[in-house]
């Protein structure tokens, strides 16, 4: 048997809640974007359960969608129990939002994974006979494997076998929508998929021509390659060909990233923790109406909403992909234009799930992937969503390890007139200040002041508008003709 093993206590944790809108008896014309959405995503679900009469699909024209039931496999390399314990916990909501159900859930403690099967040679047999017991398709194991331990686990097993990496890419291939989201995940899928070909038999036979291929003759003679060498040639065109469209789009949206940098509207990235509630936050601070579902990963498609301070200045907020822990290496470049809205962004603010057991790990997580991508010198505000439902003890705790931090609860709204005040007050200020009397034949003027400039004091005299206060360079440039 294997040396350690879930507790059972970890099938009752649940993580953060989802909206309360009735999205089904919503009328379509009337609910937002986010809630049309999540009614299209629940319009077909998998049901735990169901069986059909026959196994093979050949037989039957239509089967039965079912859960296809997995074993949670995992290495204790170092930290405490906890950890263990919280990271197989999200390795089965991770399996769940992919649409699994999750039957048993164990892991070893080794100083390091074993080279060739992960999990040591002694207890892959331990593996097979819970797989045998309880009918599992599938055994997930937390962490990234090599080709060659994924060969022998699957040879000894007899089940399919993924890692972490796997899993994660099947997650943001359901969930993209928008054609960039789609190809950044078809990118990552390639560059994953590109190093485990396999193949079997007369699949690796060099495909000669004429009567050596097995008579074919005209029209059956190969390029001389073996088949994993032709499907990686298709892989590496397939990958050139992405890079091409990303590159496409990438300049799309630095055209439109400069136009905002030209009109000196300032931009705040709402980045963090998968499921941490991000979408809800932007929702609540912007009236955006994304989708929010309680799911891993539920929103992938950036979404940027132009809103306004209380004094009338202009910015703008966009959501970002969630982030999670190992999250892999190769989603982080396939997705680099998208998260190169939060390094570019004037202020970050770092949404956290107090209700998480481990909301530490989740801010260390995500200040990794923030480093590597550049974004770790953004001036941040830590946002402790989830008060409603987190533990005073803990929210106590993180606001004594971040003093810079706010704490909200995007459901029921409280907090979020704090966190906009923290907002507003971190914003980048006008460098230039300005003092002048604007003739009425000028309100392009002063509605440029009310957009793009702080005001001090605004005044109606008979003369013209008096205004005082602090604007950008272009902007203080005109103004001066009317300075006083």
């Amino acid at each position: 048997m294997l040396e350690d093993t879930l507790d059972d206590d970890t099938d009752d944790f649940e993580s953060g809640y989802a909206d309360d809108t009735d999205y089904d008896d919503a009328d379509p014309e009337e609910a937002s974007v986010g809630a049309q959405d999540l009614a299209e995503r629940h319009a077909l679900r998998r049901v735990a359960g169901l069986r059909t009469e026959l196994e093979d699909i050949t037989e039957v024209e239509y089967r039965q969608l079912r859960l296809e039931k997995v074993v949670l496999v995992g290495v204790w390399t170092g930290g405490t129990v906890t950890d263990a314990e919280n990271s197989m916990a999200e390795l089965a909501l991770l399996a769940e939002t992919a649409g699994s159900e999750v039957l048993e859930a164990v892991f070893q403690r080794r100083q390091s994974p074993d080279p060739a099967t992960y999990i040591g040679r002694g207890k892959v047999e331990g593996i097979r006979e819970i797989v045998q017991a309880t009918g599992a398709d599938t055994v997930i194991c937390d962490g990234e494997l090599a080709p060659s331990q994924l060969r022998n686990l699957e040879d000894r097993i007899k089940v399919k076998v993924v890692d972490r990496t796997a899993l994660i890419l099947d997650i943001f291939a359901q969930h993209a929508k928008s054609k960039e989201g789609q190809a950044q995940v078809e990118l990552a899928q390639l560059q994953y998929m590109k190093q485990r070909l396999r193949g079997w038999g007369g699949n690796l036979s060099r495909q000669a021509g004429g009567r050596a291929a097995g008579g074919d003759g005209i029209g059956g003679r190969g390029p001389g390659e073996t088949k994993i060498e032709t499907d990686r040639r298709r892989i590496n065109t397939k990958i050139a060909k992405l890079r091409r469209e990303l590159k496409e789009m990438r300049g799309t949206r630095d055209v439109k990233r400069q136009s905002r940098r030209r009109n000196h509207i300032p931009s705040v990235a709402i980045a963090g923790y998968t499921n941490a509630g991000k979408s809800s936050l932007l929702n609540r601070l912007t009236d955006a109406g994304v989708l929010v579902e309680d799911s891993l990963f539920a929103t992938l498609d950036p979404t940027t909403r132009r809103t306004t301070t209380a004094d009338g200045r202009i910015y703008t907020m966009s959501d970002t992909v969630g982030f999670v822990r190992h999250l892999p290496h190769g989603l982080v470049e396939a997705f680099r234009s998208t998260l190169e809205e939060v390094a570019d962004s004037d202020l970050l603010l770092h949404v956290v799930d107090g209700s998480h057991p481990d909301p530490e790990g989740q801010i260390a997580a995500v200040r990794v992937v923030l480093a590597e991508i550049g974004a770790n010198k953004v001036p941040e505000i830590i946002v402790i969503n989830k008060s409603d439902a987190a533990d005073p003890l803990v929210i106590s705790r993180l606001l004594v390890r971040e003093p810079h931090s706010v704490v909200v609860s995007a459901k029921t709204g409280d907090g979020i007139e704090a966190a906009l005040a923290a907002i507003e007050s971190e914003l980048p200020r006008p460098q230039v200040e300005f003092d002048v009397l604007l003739p009425y034949e000028r309100g392009d003027l002063v509605n440029r002041i009310h957009q793009e400039a702080e005001i001090g004091s605004l005044e109606h005299t008979g003369d013209g508008t008096l205004v005082v206060g602090r604007a950008n360079a272009d902007l203080a440039g005109e103004l001066a003709a009317y300075s006083r």
